[in-house]
């Protein structure tokens, strides 16, 4: 696939911009590794020391440490001023933002027991501890004193933009509500944060018990060796003997299902992963999720608005949920007419091999594979040889952010990191002075979030003197031992994709933290990362990674116009899974208050029914009760940020097509308009200056091989 929605958490740079909760806890022992900030290059987290058993104390006792910040903060008798009030509390809660963002970045990726405890007991004091900071009103009325006088307070630029955001977030937090008000949004919110976490990981527990389990061998046929190996290896790490096991993805659909050719097999894997949480039991997401959108449409009612999605999109770049619904509405017509051509083909190619059943879901990427094959002659397994993993990494990703950039990479086996299978590397600006760190998280494990993802272990700041530490986590396959890690193109997007994120992070270069680097709209966060994917199909950047892994040959270049060509293949399943997802997504959260508490079977029938796509072919990216981006993962009411972003980016890539393409000096002009400036201005505005003029839908359609004649 060319564009795939990725997990991706926002940073949260300071406290403020995300989490916070209560008061008194246990001094910290100075043995505690988060008792003192880090001394490792860039401040990077003592992963050599950590134990599971140092998050907790830490964690209350930061919060503890940054409400007496802020009480000193809100009761100082001097009048209000910029230094003492708006930069005093983005210098609070040090020890509370190194151990969260450790523990954030641990808990997705490489969780256990222990620290599902640990969520469990600190998620609740979090959002009271949040609470605690916004609804402050001694505090607020110093943000609003500041905030009203503004003109007068000889503030720079970014000063302004960080006091416009602290009032807003405020505000947008339930500052203005009433005594009353505000004790049912505590109550609210801390309900919603103890689901959000019984969902977080009922979700986990039951993605890991739905993989699919087989007993008989020939019932995968079609898997290469190389996956019937994984998936032996899969099952007696759980001490099954003489088995086989495909783990889920995170997504609807799932990679095997491409190469089954036993139809029992594919569909017992597709409803396995359909069906992962709605098997009753503890682990059944339904009730959970149900409760979450009625405690956010109350939730939304206190501030005013008709629903949740209207409260979330107020400080969005798309604003309201009706602009969200005009933009998807311009790609529904040429979508659905994709998907009926696309659903004609693959049927005509079904019974042209003697079968009589009518497609279904599981049926779909197995022979749309097929149809790219007659029309293409081409599979995916013809470049996986080209796509080694560090090759792509060391020879694709990092030599296009060169070319871009300037920017250079070392690699260092002396910071330590919480798996084994992580790589660190070091990144050095085009001056050679030092950027920040970089970690490479990307193998499957049972115990990590599915999806891909971006954050920070240490955000960036001038006023705290911190350059960025930043993570890449992925859901590859882990080749056997001595195998190379041969991935499929759609892992080389992802890798593209959140290093695009990674490189947001890393060339922020702003003083305060609530506005640095990712600290922005979810749909404006993707828009660099979806921008970074271009690259991996450049002609340069290409030609300098495709390497065969065991020859060292390059791509051919007919497979090279094959694989472009088929990049655009198939986009109504493709692009129709995440319009589907969107919208759904969006009905969830266009519920109002007064909405009884919805049967989540019935809604999604209907929901899905009434798109005018074929969602009985194409499912949703995610069905409702394993929609980890909305209902844990802060991307609620806003999934459509992943297409809304990627309108910004192919405006932007068909800017740099116009204007040389891979060049130091178009890339220099990105990085200085777009990369490097966080939150510091409007959004639109900050497009617009680099773009020329307001998004436009037309090179969207065109990469999607949707706007005229296919490529």
């Amino acid at each position: 696939m060319t564009r795939r929605p990725w997990l991706y958490a926002a940073t949260a740079a300071t406290c403020l911009a995300g989490w916070s909760a209560v008061a008194t806890a246990a001094p910290l022992p100075a043995s505690n590794p988060f008792a003192a900030e880090s001394p490792l290059p860039y401040h990077a987290p003592r992963f050599d020391l950590i134990k599971d058993t140092d998050y907790q104390p830490a964690l209350e006792q930061g919060m503890a440490e940054q409400a007496a910040e802020m009480d000193r903060i809100a009761n100082n008798a001097e009048p209000a001023t910029f230094e003492n009030t708006i930069a005093a509390m983005e210098r609070s809660g040090r020890l509370l933002d190194r151990t969260l963002e450790t523990f954030s970045g641990v808990y997705s990726a490489n969780t256990n027991p222990m620290l599902d405890k640990v969520q469990e007991a600190v998620g609740p004091k979090l959002s009271a501890h949040q609470d605690s900071i916004y609804l402050n009103p001694k505090l607020f009325a110093r943000v609003q004193s500041l905030h009203a006088r503004q003109a007068t307070l000889g503030l720079n630029a970014e000063q302004k933009q960080v006091l416009d955001v602290y009032y807003q977030n405020f505000v947008h937090a339930g500052a203005e509500l009433s005594d009353a008000d505000k004790a049912k949004l505590r109550d609210l919110n801390t309900r919603l944060a103890k689901l959000e976490t019984v969902f977080q990981q009922k979700l986990l527990a039951g993605t890991k018990a739905s993989a699919l389990i087989v007993s008989a061998k020939e019932t995968l046929a079609g898997l290469d060796a190389a996956a019937l190996t994984a998936a032996q290896t899969a099952a007696k790490e759980r001490k099954l003997t003489d088995k086989w096991l495909l783990p889920l993805q995170n997504t609807t659909q799932q990679p095997a299902l491409e190469s089954l050719t036993d139809r029992e097999t594919r569909q017992a894997l597709f409803e396995q992963s359909w069906t992962r949480v709605e098997k009753g039991g503890a682990s059944d997401t339904r009730d959970t999720i149900a409760t979450l959108a009625q405690l956010r449409a109350q939730k939304a009612a206190l501030f005013g608005y008709k629903n949740y999605a209207g409260y979330v999109l107020s400080d969005q770049m798309a604003k309201t949920p009706e602009a969200v619904h005009g933009f998807i509405a311009q790609l529904v017509p040429a979508l659905a007419a994709e998907q009926k051509r696309e659903a004609a083909d693959i049927q005509d190619t079904i019974t042209k091999s003697g079968a009589s059943f009518q497609l279904k879901p599981w049926d779909w990427s197995h022979y749309a594979a097929q149809v790219r094959k007659a029309r293409l002659n081409f599979d995916e397994d013809q470049v996986k040889p080209y796509f080694e993993l560090n090759n792509v990494l060391q020879n694709g990703v990092f030599f296009a952010a060169n070319r871009l950039y300037g920017i250079t990479f070392k690699r260092r086996t002396d910071i330590p990191t919480y798996n084994p299978d992580v790589m660190v590397f070091e990144v050095f600006d085009k001056d050679g002075s030092e950027l920040g760190l970089i970690y490479f998280d990307y193998f499957q494990r049972d115990n990590k979030n599915g999806g891909a993802w971006m954050s920070n272990f240490v955000g960036q700041s001038t006023l705290l003197g911190t350059k960025p530490v930043v993570y890449n986590v992925g859901n590859f396959t882990k080749p056997a031992q001595g195998e190379p890690a041969l991935i499929s193109f759609d892992d080389v997007t992802t890798m593209f994709h959140e290093f695009g994120h990674a490189l947001h992070g890393l060339f922020a270069k702003q003083t305060y933290p609530i506005i640095s680097g990712t600290s922005v709209a979810r749909d404006f966060v993707e828009f660099p990362s979806q921008f970074n994917e271009h690259w991996a199909l450049d002609a340069t950047v290409l030609a300098h990674y495709a390497h065969h892994y065991k020859t060292g040959a390059p791509m051919p270049e007919k497979l090279v116009a094959l694989l472009k060509k088929a990049a655009t293949f198939n986009q109504g399943y493709r692009l129709g899974e995440v319009v589907t997802a969107a919208e759904l997504d969006m009905d969830w959260h266009s519920l109002g208050a007064d909405a009884p508490k919805q049967d989540v079977d019935v809604f999604e029938k209907s929901a899905l029914g009434k798109m005018g796509l074929e969602t009985d072919l194409v499912p949703p990216r995610y069905r409702s009760s394993y929609f980890l981006h909305i209902w844990s993962n802060g991307y609620s009411a806003g999934y459509y940020a992943y297409l809304w972003t990627e309108m910004l980016d192919d405006d932007t890539f068909a800017w740099f097509e116009k204007n040389g393409g891979l060049t130091r000096k178009n890339g220099q002009r990105f990085r200085d308009m777009i990369l490097s400036r966080g939150h510091t201005e409007d959004y639109g505005s900050m497009f617009r200056a680099f773009y020329g003029k307001d998004p436009d839908i037309g090179p969207m359609l065109t990469f999607r091989g949707l706007g005229g004649s296919k490529n």
